[in-house]
């Protein structure tokens, strides 16, 4: 439970529980329950799409998801989207890359990537309707936040040390395969579709995380809410085109 707490405490801007204690050990213990806790996240969101869509519908009960979406995470994996699109794009040497990410301060290739990444998750999210929808929202965040554990077990850290490294080197054995078993649930809602979700998802994961390896030399935790925030895209996306083609074939 406690491991729970943590990775939700982290994940989000929920605190259930004060006085946790935060060492290296607890943190990679909670790696396993990413998922749990996007689960967490993806029934947050049902109930807001549900409440929404008692007054609003289409575009405007899209933007008021999406808004709630980065308020529930506190904005964490957008920072980190923001301050990689800085440093990727900047066309630096990788330490100055680095550097970049470190950085408090928003540039603007963060500030337009982040445009982007908004409008396209609110206008793929309001094409997405009825049933479907609340599949997408509850089965999004866990399989984005399992891709997370790929991100962080898969792939080395660019800089000696920091809090994304402490998540790989604590880490229980066998997190990879508990942290599978913690992202299952949303399969009894969305079926098929959610096991399209978490294959997406690790793909995207080790393709977008190989570019990033490529070009700063590892990851970090910048990184993690970057490929986190790609992959929720892409979902969506395929949600989207998913339903379109459904449609089309009934």
């Amino acid at each position: 439970m406690t491991s729970f707490l943590i990775a939700l405490q982290f994940l989000t801007r929920i605190q259930l529980a004060r006085h946790l204690t935060w060492t290296n050990e607890a943190f990679g213990a909670s790696l396993r329950c990413f998922p749990l806790v996007g689960c967490f996240i993806g029934l947050c969101l049902c109930l807001c799409w549900f409440v929404t869509g008692l007054a609003l519908s289409g575009f405007y009960r899209a933007v008021c998801v999406i808004i709630a979406w980065f308020l529930i995470t506190g904005g964490l994996h957008a920072d980190g989207f923001m301050d990689t699109a800085d440093g990727l794009f900047s066309g630096r040497s990788r330490e100055r890359m680095l550097e970049i990410l470190k950085d408090s301060r928003v540039g603007s290739n963060g500030v337009m990537a982040f445009f982007f990444l908004a409008l396209l998750k609110i206008c793929f999210l309001a094409n997405i309707e009825g049933p479907a929808a609340y599949a997408a929202l509850l089965g999004i965040p866990a399989a984005a936040r399992y891709g997370t554990l790929v991100s962080v077990l898969e792939f080395p850290y660019a800089r000696p040390e920091g809090l994304g490294k402490a998540f790989a080197a604590y880490a229980p054995p066998y997190t990879l395969a508990l942290g599978f078993l913690a992202a299952l649930p949303p399969v009894l809602v969305g079926g098929f579709l959610y096991l399209a979700f978490l294959g997406i998802a690790m793909a995207a994961s080790l393709i977008l995380n190989t570019y990033i390896v490529r070009h700063l030399g590892g990851v970090t935790g910048d990184t993690y809410g970057a490929v986190t925030e790609c992959s929720e895209l892409l979902l969506l996306g395929f949600s989207m085109c998913f339903q379109f083609r459904c449609h089309v074939f009934v």
